[in-house]
């Protein structure tokens, strides 16, 4: 069997006495209908993490038959070539385990988490669901009406629920980062089953995936069950559509004003920045650090200790395959506007352009990236899922060792720059919320 990347990353200058090391050791091989597997070997606890990852997202859907990847999350545990409606939860709920999936714009991930004496079980299950094509007209009825419930509970009826998506349509004016994962309700209700299928065939196929295993496990063992249950299935028999990705560079500030039924002002701010895997990526992570990790964070300190204007912050970057997008989102306090907290925010991004982060934030942020690793790394189902992002987005499982070095690597100049070339108001979209007082 091929060897996996058996590297180790080393931190330097962290705060922290001695070394950090990251060391995942892994074997990766491909059966001969393009399914890629890795296999990590931790015999700590008797538990195995199964993941696989079809690399699919809403990217790979067209204007008018969104919501297509999400829908097929739901739809792959309405029961397959062998197992019914439901049995699917039920087998693993019985053997001790649970088991979950989730769709990105650029990924559908599948993970399963039980007792390594179950491993054949899983394997089978998850393999009896790539195997054929088994939807129902009722499956996908009833389904279509389940991610529209869900549609309707996430983002309809609760309060700043659109934000995300009108933000991501405003970030992304073109292209198919334009849409929202979860689709539109009218592309939902027109789906057929014609186009249900052919989703199916074109992104659900071996060689479009990755199997990981991880946990305690034999080597030999797990390959054969894996050759025995995986092998057999065919690969599509179509090429894997080209995805001519389009995208367009903001140019000017956008800013909208909504009224609705929401408790307090409110202000969502969006920046386009580059994708994971870039240098500028991995210093902009650093970089919200600093703003918002802890409560000796820049806007902890400004926008609730010194000044309590808001109940509460947050700050995000979303790396994703193709773009990325940085993001500040605030409740304003009562007797506070959304605009003077966006100018509070405003401040503190200056400040990181006109000079360097202190060494103690600096640090700060080194010591929360270690400590971030050490907590992604520390399960079964955490590996697998590292090991198969990695493969899907880069071809290289081998990053799970080496990433964290990089970014560790990010100077305070980086910082410094990345402040100046990104988060900038003609880079930005801004989405400011009050609440629809009546009389």
């Amino acid at each position: 069997m091929p060897s996996g990347n058996h590297g180790t990353a080393q931190t330097r200058n962290t705060g922290f006495t001695g070394n950090i090391k990251v060391n995942v050791d892994f074997n990766q091989f491909r059966l001969e209908n393009g399914l890629a597997v890795i296999l990590r070997r931790d015999n700590s606890v008797p538990v195995v993490g199964i993941d696989i990852c079809y690399h699919v997202g809403s990217k790979n859907e067209k204007k008018g038959k969104t919501g297509f990847a999400h829908l097929f999350e739901h739809l792959m545990f309405e029961g397959s070539e062998h197992v019914t409606k439901g049995e699917f939860d039920r087998y693993i709920s019985l053997a001790g385990g649970y088991n979950n999936a989730y769709t990105t714009e650029d990924v559908t991930n599948y993970y399963d988490v039980l007792p390594s004496n179950q491993l054949s079980l899983a394997l089978w299950l998850e393999s009896d669901r790539m195997l054929k094509f088994s939807v129902t007209n009722e499956s996908l009825s009833t389904q279509r009406e389940v991610v529209k419930e869900e549609k309707r509970w996430r983002v309809d009826n609760r309060p700043y629920g659109d934000a995300p998506e009108k933000m991501q349509a405003l970030i992304f004016p073109v292209g198919q980062y334009h849409w929202p994962v979860i689709g539109s309700m009218e592309d939902l209700d027109s789906a057929s089953m014609e186009d249900v299928r052919g989703f199916y065939e074109r992104y659900y196929r071996p060689n479009n995936a990755v199997l990981v295993v991880s946990g305690d496990l034999e080597m030999e063992r797990t390959e054969r069950l894996i050759r025995k249950y995986f092998s057999d299935i065919p690969p599509g028999k179509m090429p894997i559509p080209d995805l001519n990705f389009e995208d367009k560079q903001l140019s000017k500030e956008t800013v909208e004003e909504l009224r609705g039924l929401v408790p307090s002002p409110a202000v969502f701010v969006a920046y386009k920045v580059p994708p994971e895997g870039s240098d500028e990526y991995y210093a902009l992570i650093q970089v919200a650090k600093v703003l918002s990790d802890g409560n000796s964070s820049r806007l902890y300190k400004r926008l609730l200790y010194d000044t309590q204007a808001v109940s509460d912050f947050d700050v995000a970057i979303e790396g994703m395959e193709k773009s990325g997008v940085y993001m500040f989102s605030a409740f304003a306090a009562p007797g506070r506007t959304e605009k003077e907290v966006l100018k509070m925010f405003d401040t503190e991004v200056a400040r990181l352009q006109d000079s360097l982060v202190s060494e103690y934030e600096f640090e700060k942020g080194r010591n929360a990236t270690i400590s971030s690793y050490i907590g992604r790394l520390s399960t079964n189902s955490g590996v697998a899922d590292a090991l198969a992002h990695y493969h899907t987005f880069f071809e290289d499982p081998g990053l799970i060792n080496s990433e964290v070095e990089r970014e560790l690597s990010v100077t305070r100049q980086e910082m410094r720059e990345v402040v100046q070339k990104f988060l900038r108001n003609d880079r930005r979209v801004v989405l400011f919320y009050h609440p629809d007082v009546k009389e």
